[in-house]
């Protein structure tokens, strides 16, 4: 474990903090299924938030602590507001967890890669549409 190892944890800890910091808020505006799913949602950010804890601490790092509050692109009021919200946090999840892939540690790849997989599971189950062969690429013109 290097130092840049307990870092990228840190990062993604930090992450984890804002990801439940922003589905309280998403679930606190939400009803019916889309609270079942925003709750689902909370629950794993919070899991893997105590995990991501408790890796820095065994690695002799010191975890991040949550901010006060955390500066959010859109503060839902209406469903589709909430989903919109909701694929931002994913989409940032996903971002955090990538520098942590690149560790040399087997284990840590394969956690960081689990944690983008299931990410990026939620944001396709709030918002499915894909509307590209190659998302990211442009599509074809004319």
């Amino acid at each position: 474990m290097t130092p840049a190892d307990v870092e990228k944890l840190r990062k993604a800890l930090s992450a984890e903090h804002a990801a439940v910091f922003a589905y309280g808020l998403i679930g606190a505006r939400t009803t019916g299924s889309l609270r079942s799913r925003v709750t689902t949602a909370f629950d794993a950010h919070r899991a893997r938030r105590d995990q991501l804890r408790t890796a820095i601490t065994t690695r002799g790092g010191t975890p991040t602590e949550p901010e006060g509050g955390y500066a959010l692109p859109i503060v839902p009021s209406t469903a589709a507001q909430a989903v919109q919200l909701a694929v931002h946090v994913e989409a940032g999840i996903t971002a955090a967890y990538l520098e942590l892939v690149a560790s040399d540690d087997a284990s840590l790849r394969r956690y960081a890669a689990l944690a983008m997989q299931e990410s990026v599971a939620r944001s396709y189950s709030f918002r499915p549409a894909i509307t590209t062969a190659f998302p990211g690429m442009a599509g074809p013109t004319g």
